[in-house]
This record gives C-alpha cells, structure tokens and sequence, in this order.
C-alpha cells in the first residue's frame, strides 16, 4: 500500500496482497465520509486492502499548503476518487480495465483481463512499464448551490426480459428488482400447469426469457422460438434438481450459479455467465438468499450484458470443447439419502442433512410417536444424551442429542396424513404440543461468551458505547410470542449505557411481519391475529419512542411489510446490498400497522407511500435509497454484514455531531405528541385492522389460508404484468425513483384467490 500526500511518498512494504496466478480481479475503492478503504475481489468475496485512510485531504478546505497563517500554495478546490491499474514488474503486460461501475454510497469497482504479480513491493519503477494504463475517474460538479450531479456510466442497451418462475420466490424478485434498476422492462409469467406457457410467451413477445427459479421444463416451442437462459445453481457442469441440497450436505466449501440456455436436455444448454461463491456452514433458505443470490445476480446481469450486445458466443458444455468440463449428473435428493441415524451419525453429519433440508423439503423423521419434518439444525455444544433424546427447549425450538453433541431444531411439520391438506411449519414445541415430554426450558446463552457453541434466535453484546440486539425468526415471520420476547431484548438493552443501539444486523431476513402459520394453527386466528399485531406494534412503538441513544436498523436481508415498517421506525436504515424489500401490505388483504402511516410518509412523502402500497412490488435496496426509505447501503457479502455495521455504529458513536441527534430526537417527538401523537396513527391503523380480522368474509382469511398452504395460484397477479407499465413509469417519475422500471400497478379489487406473490424457496 503506496500514498502520496503533497509529493510526499509513503509506502507500507507490508501491507502487500500475493495474488498467486490471478490473472483478473476487481479493484474497489469505498469513500465514506471521512474515511476512504481500497479493497480487492479474485472470486471468493471482497477484501479490505491496507488501512482506513483520511479521505478528507482529498478535499478543499485540506488542500492548500500553509506557512503559518500565511497560505504559500493553493491546492485542490473539488474532491475526486479513482482507480489505476499499473503493473510494476517491468516485464511490459496489459493492465487494464474492462469494466468500471460508480455507485453513491457503494464501492466503484473496475476489473481488469491483464496479469498481475503477487504484491509486497515498493511502488517504483517507471510508468512506461504500463503497456496500456487506462485512467478512470469520478467526480462531481456543482452546476447550482446544493444540486449535485454524479457522472455516471453510459446505460447498457434495455431488453425487454419475460421472467418464468414455479413462484415469484426470493430470487425471482431479487432478479427483478436488479434487471428493473439496470433499465430493462421486466414482467413475470408463473409458470402453472393450467396456463400454456407458449400461449403467455407469445403474449408478452419478449427479447429474452429468462428462469431464476423453474420447478419444470421450458417447452420446445418456447425454447425454439425465444432465447431462453435458466438460472442453475451449481457450477460449471453441474446438473440436476437437488444441485445446492446435494453441495450443502457433502459439505462443499464452494460453489456457483450458472446462466445457461434451455435446450432439450435439462441443464445441458451453451452456457452464458457463471459465478461461484463460497458455502458457510448455515442453512439451504439462509445461503440462497445470501451468497447464491449475489453469485446468480451477477451471472445473470453478466449474461444479459452479453445477449444485449449481440456479438458473445456462449460456451458449449459438450466434449467437443477446447476448455471441456466433465459433466456432474446429481439425482433428485430423496428422504433416503436425506434419512437421520441418530445413533451413527456425528452432529457435522446431522447439521448437514439438517442445513441441506432447512426450508424444503426438510428432513422426516420419527419423533415422539409420530412422523415429522425436521427444518433447521443449530448446533448445541453443552447438552448431552442419548443419541435422538430430546434434551431441552429454548424459544420454542427442542433440543436433541447426537451421538457426539446435540442439535437445536427450531421447527417441525407433521407428516401430511393421505386425504389430508397440506402441513405447514410451526414452532417446535408448539408442533409436538401435548406430545412434548417434560424439558427443561433454556434461557439464552451469555452473549458474552463467544466460545459457548449454542443456539438462541435473540441475542445481545457491546462494543464500546454501541449495543447490538441481534434477532433471526424463522421465514422472518414474528408470532406474537417472539414479538414480546424482542420488546423485553429491547428494553434491556435500552438501559445500558451505549449511545447506539444497533437492531439487527446478521444474516438473511430482518423480518416479515406477523407470523401467518402461528395464526392458521390457533384456535381463534381472528384472536391471534389482534394479538400479534397488537404485540408488534408495542414493539414499534418502543422503537420511536426511544430519545436517548440512536437506533439503527441492520436491514441484512429482505424486509417485508411490518417487518419493513419495524425497520423505518429507526433513526436511521442501514440496508445490504443484495437485501430485497417488500414495503406493503395488500397482497395480504390488509391495510396494515405498525406505524406506517406516520413513518412511511415521513420518509419518502404521502403520495410516493401511496404509490408504494399500490403497485404492491419489491424494490432493490438502491432503489430504497433513492427514494429516502434507506439511509446506507452496505456493498458487501452476507458473511461481511455484521461487522461493516459494527465498523460503522462505532463511527456513529463517536461523530461529535452524534449527542446533537440525540437531543433533536428528542425534541422532535416532544412536538410530535404535543400535535398529532403516535397514538393517534396506531389507533386509526389497528381500527382499520380490527374490521378486517373479525370479518370472516374478509379476504385476509382466504388469502392467508393460501399463503400458509401454499395453494397454487389460478393465474399469474396482474400487477407482476407488463399491462400497465406505462402508468406506473408515469406516477414513478413523480418521485426519486423515475430511474426505475417498473412492472405494472396492482388492481384495486383484491382477489381473494392465493397469487404466488411472495414465497420463500
């Protein structure tokens, strides 16, 4: 690491990277404020490169040089940030860039095809040693006072892109929001055994057809007539329905996502983009909405890029190849490969099995007298016992020995009984109900204790004057339960003494809102739902009503109608990159708490809330900040989150503007109660709600039957159309998000039928 400050030159022999035999890798340089950060990206994910460095001296008011009082030379008046690629050996190779992106409050990234040598050495030599040194720069005029006006990169060409889907899952929408951002139009056609998808296709008539999640095969006539890409997620040569079941319960370390083109063969068409990423040990849900989602987005904009120009030629998978790759055939993943022994497996084995399984199909077994899914497997380090006893419970979740340890099951889903309607996931301990022996009830662990090996879905821990309340719920859903458990979490932590309260802030979801399977299985689930709305809004309430430290909200993944408004009761939305949110209610017949309407408003205006709840679509966390909605958004891996957002609510802490906030904060709600108070919103929402859940003929009841059930829908939802894109791009250009492409507005009339709309897979 080389710096160069008024001539001076600086240059940190230690601070050197080897790069081995990379011969392309992406450079990144993250200006945040005061502190400017390089950082480098040879496929495994994106590294810190050197120290935090003073981005200030880039800037005017640090530019001159002084003699005393007297200024001797005036430097720079703008501030600027850019990337050189320069090789230093003197052997004369290409260095160049074949790509340079530029994102506010991101990471500008560039990457280049030319050979680099591994680091550890002076920045010396003469810069004719560059055979080709492109220079790329971003900086920022000031046409009028206040109005600033970014240079950004040239629009790559649109396509107009059909996106086939079994579900509009996390993926697809992830896809959609990423290809809407890069200016193509975008609609969705579900894929149903009761709708001829040749018939749909030629309907939309579009450029590209595109699959980021197909249960079934594209028909011939479809594949004849259209380029049509699936989104696989394996690597290079990898086939088959259970590719990332199959890498999760060998235990790969690694592994990818490649865009290929449907041909007659499944998965054996010329392939377009690939990316790999690495495999933590966490759950099949947890890390396909994490590393595969940012492995597939970027093969699939790669992929587009390339169909957009018309001049690439996809590579062929068949031995003919010159860069052959043998061919890995993996069969469908069934429950006898899948099956636990309790008594011969370790609790690696049993966590893999568990992890592979987690979200679908899970993993059946025999379990107090009765057949059950097991979904979800945490590893417990102190409980021992028989192999298969059940040792404890802890937050709703059921302890079990193995042969070596013991594993944490959070839920269950009873074997579907023949003539039955379909089962659903609960709450371990609520599932067995009756059948659950007498346990011991856990308490959680003590955060302070990092070597503790356990599991606990609430945590807390301190770093300096900051404070982490960290929470993960299954599905991101809250049952009334959990939301009371989190406000107690809360109010412990709101009394110690830290200036920044950090809500969130590890993997996957941040939350969904109210917990509909909890709800479908009471006894009354008019009842249930009052309660849990009610105990979430308490939770929100607690939230905006706390005036003597900063909250921020760690949005690590997506973020869903209430849980979308707990977050924005925060003083501030911290939002991942790759997070896709959901800031609405009525695909779910309901008009929605939480607060929204005092804090949705607040942030991004009446009419562009209104918008918002109407067209009822994801939005990308870019588009978020663009609208006001989200504050920061961290370009970072899923692994990464955690502690770029402790590095950050430290920095919060300790800005001198920071104890100000706090004051205003208070002062603000001070005058908020002294006009219209919070109250008054929560009670005009609630009675709203109220009406909906003792309705039995409301559609909330139907569409949330569906949901749990997971009824397939009649027909693909006409708001995920392309029919009425010119008005929404109309009404979109009223607000920050003009840049957007959307899909079309939801109808007025709610359907009662399920619509696919969201679900996890």
């Amino acid at each position: 690491m080389a710096a160069r400050d008024r001539g001076e030159l600086t240059v940190d022999e230690a601070g050197g990277e080897p790069l081995g035999d990379t011969t392309r890798l992406r450079l990144g340089l993250d200006v945040d404020g005061s502190v400017l950060r390089f950082r480098y990206d040879t496929g495994p994910g994106r590294r810190p490169l050197g120290p935090a460095l003073d981005a200030t001296v880039l800037s005017g008011e640090h530019a001159d040089e002084m003699e005393g009082e007297r200024i001797r030379a005036l430097g720079f008046t703008g501030a600027f940030v850019g990337l050189w690629a320069w090789v230093l050996t003197g052997g004369g190779l290409p260095a160049d860039f074949d790509e340079a992106t530029y994102r506010t409050q991101g990471l500008s990234f560039g990457s280049g095809p030319g050979r680099r040598v591994a680091g550890r050495r002076p920045l010396s030599g003469d810069p004719s040693a560059c055979r080709r040194a492109r220079r790329f720069g971003v900086s920022e005029h000031r046409s009028r006072p206040g109005r600033r006006r970014p240079h950004r990169p040239p629009p790559e060409p649109a396509v107009h892109i059909l996106l086939v889907a079994s579900a509009f899952n996390s993926l697809t929408q992830r896809v959609h929001v990423e290809l809407r951002d890069h200016g193509h139009t975008v609609a969705v056609e579900l894929a149903l055994p009761e709708r001829p998808l040749a018939e749909a296709v030629r309907r939309h008539a579009p450029e590209l057809v595109l699959a980021p999640m197909l249960k079934t095969a594209i028909p011939r006539e479809v594949w004849a007539a259209y380029p049509c890409f699936i989104v696989h997620p394996g690597p290079f040569g990898d086939r088959g329905p259970s590719s990332l079941d199959w890498a999760i319960q060998r235990g790969a370390d690694r592994w990818g996502v490649t865009v290929l083109q449907a041909v007659e063969d499944m998965d054996a068409g010329d392939v377009w983009a690939s990316a790999d990423c690495v495999v933590p040990p966490v759950g099949k849900s947890d890390l396909y909405r994490g590393e595969i989602a940012d492995a597939a987005l970027t093969a699939v904009l790669l992929a587009v890029e390339r169909f957009a120009s018309g001049t690439h030629t996809p590579r062929p998978q068949g031995p003919a190849h010159a860069e052959y790759t043998p061919v890995r055939i993996r069969p469908y993943l069934d429950q006898s490969v899948r099956r636990i022994d309790w008594d011969a497996d370790s609790t690696e084995t049993v966590l893999r099995k568990l992890r592979a399984a987690d979200s679908q199909p899970g993993v059946l077994d025999v379990l107090c007298g009765a057949e059950w899914y097991l979904h979800g497997g945490h590893p417990e380090g102190g409980l021992r016992g028989a192999p298969g006893e059940l040792l404890a419970t802890r937050a709703g979740a059921i302890c079990r020995a193995t042969k070596d340890g013991a594993v944490w099951i959070p839920e269950l889903r009873r074997r579907r009984a023949p003539g039955r309607p379909p089962t659903y996931k609960l709450p371990a301990v609520q599932a067995l109900g009756d059948r659950l022996p007498s346990l011991p009830e856990l308490a959680a662990p003590d955060s302070a204790d990092p070597r503790r090996r356990t599991w606990t879905d609430i945590g807390y821990r301190e770093e300096g004057s900051v404070g982490v309340l960290s929470f993960s719920f299954p599905g991101g859903a809250m049952s009334t339960t959990q939301c009371r458990r989190l406000l107690d979490a809360y109010r412990q932590a709101c009394a110690r003494p830290t200036s920044v309260l950090v809500l969130g802030g590890q993997r996957d979801f941040f939350a969904n809102g109210i917990h509909l399977n909890v709800i479908e299985a009471a006894e009354d689930p008019a009842a249930e739902s009052w309660a849990n709305i009610n105990a979430i809004d308490d939770l929100v309430e607690a939230v905006l009503t706390t005036t003597d430290r900063l909250v921020v909200s760690a949005v690590a993944g997506n973020a869903a109608a209430g849980g979308m408004m707990l977050a924005l009761a925060a003083d501030e939305v911290w939002c991942r990159a790759g997070a896709v949110l959901n800031p609405h209610y009525r695909l779910m017949g309901l008009y929605g708490s939480e607060y929204w309407t005092y804090t949705l408003p607040r942030r991004v205006g009446a009419a562009t809330a209104d918008r918002l709840l109407g067209e009822a679509l994801p939005m990308s966390a870019a588009s978020a900040r663009d609208l006001g909605l989200v504050d920061r958004v961290v370009d970072c891996g899923p692994g990464d989150f955690a502690a770029e957002v402790g590095r950050l609510a430290a920095r919060l802490a300790a800005l001198p503007g920071s104890p100000s906030r706090i004051a205003a904060k208070k002062a603000e709600l001070e005058r908020q109660e002294c006009g219209e108070p919070l109250a008054a919103f929560r009670e005009r929402e609630l009675t709203r709600m109220r009406r909906t859940f003792d309705d039995p003929d409301a559609p909330y009841h139907a569409l949330r039957r569906a949901f749990v059930h997971k009824r397939r829908p009649q027909s693909t939802p006409p708001h995920l159309g392309l029919a009425a894109t010119t008005a929404a791009r109309t009404a979109a250009g009223a607000d920050r998000s003009a840049r957007a492409r959307v899909t079309g507005t939801a109808l007025e009339d709610l359907s009662r039928r399920p619509d696919g709309w969201y679900q996890e897979s």
